[in-house]
């Protein structure tokens, strides 16, 4: 059920020239160990100004628009969540304004899902996230990220995660990466 879903918000993002990635639980599929998940996050690669162009692609894409007030829930929290009706899965389409987050969506993979190509956070990216929102469940996905994937661009991870240790007061997100990096048996970077 989650592939169908997936792929009907690619066709509908993709038809409306929307750039994204899906980023979170789904996200972590592609790249670390699989975990229950109850929803989707998709990442968008534009601001609320675009939130009409947003909400014809969801509805496009079979979603039904959770908030009433839609607008003001929008610009208070960045993010317009809806639903599939059929199966209660929620999607969350999230609007993106820095730079790291339009890097990011350029940077996504794709994988092909329910007969289309679904833009996937790159692993690193994924990293990035789970480091940043910092609980212990997705500091243990970061780490069965980097136990599937060692391959990840540590440099590129750690350039982003310096940038956020100097905007978030108290951030620890390189040393937090570097003794998970070190847990995992990999060299600091």
């Amino acid at each position: 059920m989650f592939d169908a879903i997936l792929a009907a918000v690619a066709r509908s993002l993709e038809a409306a020239s929307l750039p994204y990635m899906v980023i979170g639980g789904q996200a972590l599929l592609v790249h670390g160990e699989p975990r229950l998940t109850k929803d989707i996050d998709i990442t968008l690669g534009v601001d609320i100004d675009s939130l009409e162009l947003v909400k014809e692609a969801a509805l496009s894409a079979g979603l039904k628009i959770l908030p009433e007030d839609d607008q003001a829930f929008v610009r208070d929290t960045h993010v317009l969540p809806t639903i599939e009706p059929s199966t209660g899965i929620r999607v969350d389409l999230i609007f993106s304004f820095t730079p790291y987050e339009r890097q990011a969506i350029g940077r996504a993979v794709s994988v092909h899902i329910g007969g289309e190509d679904v833009m996937f956070a790159s692993a690193e990216d994924v990293i990035i996230h789970k480091l940043f929102a910092g609980r212990p469940r997705d500091l243990e996905d970061v780490r069965s990220i980097l136990i599937k994937k060692p391959e990840v661009d540590a440099g590129y991870i750690v350039r982003w995660l310096a940038q956020f240790d100097q905007a978030v007061p108290g951030g620890r997100f390189v040393q937090t990466f570097q003794q998970l990096r070190a847990a995992c048996g990999k060299p600091r970077s």
